[in-house]
C-alpha cells in the first residue's frame, strides 16, 4: 500500500508542494528561486531516468541508463550513492565550480525537505559520501554570500555623490536665452536637455546605490523582476514613496504590500532625483534608459497623441527620449529590471576612477562587484550587531530564525568572546591559588 509519505511515493509527486513551500505561497506562480529550483529538480529526475536534459550544459552520457528500469523514480530508489553519482555527473559536464554547487544545492534542498517531510529516512544529499565528488567552494562556508562592509558603502556612495555633483555643475554652466528656451531646434537648448538627462542618469545611479546600501530591500521588491511572474513585481512607483513618513510601499516576498523604511541617508538622493525631472506619480522610480526601448515607446505614444511623423521627429530631435516622455506626460516607460540594476552596479564598481581608489586602498571583495543582495546582507550585519536578531528580522521582513541562520557567524563570534572571558576568569582564579 502506498502512503502519503511512503518511500514508494514517486519523487515528482512532491515537486509542486516543495516548490510552493520554498516559494512562500500555494498559488503556483513561479518566482526567481522557484524557477531555478524547478529546473534543477526536474533535471535530477531526468538524469535518474537516464534521459538527456535540455537545460544548461549538463546531459547524461550516451551509456547512461538511469537508476531505474521504468519511467518512475520513487524515494525507495534513492540513496547516498545516487546523489554521489549525480554530483559527479554535474562536475563532469564542463560547468564551473560555482555552477555545480548551485545546481546541486537546489537538489540537496529538495532532498532535505523530503527527509523532514518523512519521505526518506536520511538527508542523503548532504552526507559526506554524496558530497565528495563536488568541487571545492573556494573556502566559502555553505550559505556564505557577499555582504557590503562600511568601507564598501562609503566608497561607492562617495563615488556616485561626486558624479551627481559634477553633472549638476555641467547643467548649471549652460545658459539658455529666453528666445531659445523650449525651442527644439536651438543647439543651446538641446545641450541643456542633454545635460539635464545626464543629471537624471547620475541621480538614478545615486538613488539606486543608496536604496541598496541602506534600506535592506530585496532587488525584486523595488525593481522590475521578470523572473518573478506575479502581481506587484514591476518596480516601485513614485506614488509609493512617502517622504513625509520616510517610507515606501513594496510588494514583499511574503506576497503582501507593506511599508518599508527609507533611512535618512536615502531621502536626500531620492528627493534630488525626483526634482531633476518632473514625471507623473505613475512612473517607476527607476526607469529603463535602454535607448531602443525608449525610442519605440516615445514614437508610439506621440503618434497616439496625434502627432505626425515629421512632428515626432522634430520633437525627438530636441531632447533625449526620456525627457520628451516626461514633458509630454506620456505613459510610463518600462521600469529598470534587477538585471539592469546589476549591470549598473558592475559598471560603477569597475569604473576607472573608482578602480584607482580601490587599488589605493587595496580593497578586497567577495565577488566581482557590489551585488544587490550584498547590500541587503550588509544592512543585516549592521542591524544585528547594533540591535539584535529580532529587530533586524523586523526591518528585513524575515523571520528571526532566518536571520539567525544567515548571520550565525556574528553569534559564533559573540560566543567565542564569552568563552574567552570565562576561561580567562577561571584561569586567573587558578593562578591566584
Amino acid at each position: 500500500m502506498t502512503g502519503r509519505r511512503s518511500v514508494e511515493t514517486p519523487i515528482d509527486d512532491t515537486f509542486p508542494k516543495y516548490l510552493a513551500d520554498k516559494g512562500k505561497g500555494d498559488s503556483g506562480e513561479d518566482g526567481a528561486y522557484r524557477t531555478d529550483a524547478y529546473r534543477e529538480i526536474h533535471r535530477f529526475k531526468d538524469w535518474c531516468l537516464g534521459n538527456k536534459t535540455d537545460s544548461a550544459n549538463a546531459s547524461p552520457p550516451e551509456s547512461w541508463s538511469g537508476i531505474v528500469d521504468g519511467d518512475t523514480v520513487r524515494f525507495a530508489d534513492l540513496d547516498t550513492t545516487v546523489f554521489s553519482d549525480y554530483a559527479r555527473y554535474l562536475s563532469s559536464e564542463g560547468n564551473t565550480a560555482g555552477t555545480v554547487l548551485t545546481y546541486y544545492a537546489h537538489v540537496a534542498s529538495w532532498c532535505g525537505w523530503a527527509h523532514a517531510q518523512g519521505y526518506i529516512p536520511r538527508h542523503y544529499a548532504r552526507e559526506s559520501d554524496a558530497e565528495d565528488p563536488l568541487p571545492e567552494n573556494d573556502g566559502r562556508r555553505p550559505g556564505d554570500q557577499q555582504a557590503w562592509e562600511p568601507i564598501h558603502r562609503d566608497l561607492i556612495t562617495q563615488f556616485v555623490d561626486r558624479r551627481v555633483s559634477e553633472a549638476f555643475d555641467a547643467l548649471g554652466a549652460i545658459e539658455v536665452s529666453h528666445t531659445d528656451r523650449g525651442d527644439p531646434e536651438s543647439e543651446t537648448w538641446q545641450a541643456k536637455q542633454k545635460a539635464r538627462f545626464e543629471a537624471y542618469q547620475r541621480c538614478r545611479e545615486q538613488s539606486l546605490v543608496y536604496v541598496v546600501a541602506y534600506t535592506g530591500l530585496r532587488g525584486s521588491e523595488f525593481l522590475s523582476a521578470p523572473k518573478e511572474d506575479r502581481e506587484g513585481r514591476n518596480g516601485i512607483r513614485w506614488r509609493d514613496v512617502s517622504f513625509a513618513d520616510s517610507s515606501v510601499t513594496v510588494f514583499r516576498k511574503s506576497r503582501e504590500w507593506k511599508e518599508a523604511s527609507l533611512p535618512e541617508p536615502v531621502i536626500g538622493p531620492l528627493k534630488r532625483y525626483a526634482e531633476v525631472l518632473d514625471v507623473p506619480e505613475s512612473w517607476p522610480v527607476f526607469t529603463t534608459l535602454h535607448r531602443p526601448s525608449l525610442a519605440h515607446h516615445v514614437t508610439i505614444k506621440l503618434g497616439d497623441a496625434g502627432l505626425d511623423e515629421d512632428a515626432i521627429e522634430r520633437v525627438r530631435a530636441g531632447a533625449p527620449d526620456l525627457i520628451v516622455a516626461a514633458e509630454h506626460e506620456l505613459d510610463a516607460p518600462k521600469p529598470l529590471t534587477t538585471d539592469g540594476a546589476r549591470s549598473i552596479m558592475e559598471r560603477l564598481w569597475t569604473h576607472e576612477k573608482l578602480a584607482e581608489r580601490r587599488d589605493e586602498l587595496d580593497l578586497s571583495l567577495d565577488g566581482d562587484y557590489l551585488e544587490l543582495h550584498g547590500g541587503r546582507r550588509g544592512v543585516g550585519e549592521v542591524l544585528v550587531r547594533q540591535f539584535g536578531y529580532a529587530a533586524a528580522a523586523r526591518y528585513l521582513d524575515n523571520s528571526e530564525e532566518q536571520v539567525r541562520e544567515a548571520y550565525q557567524h556574528i553569534e559564533a563570534a559573540e560566543r567565542a568572546d564569552m568563552a574567552t572571558e570565562a576561561f580567562s576568569q577561571t584561569d586567573n582564579r587558578v593562578n591566584e591559588r
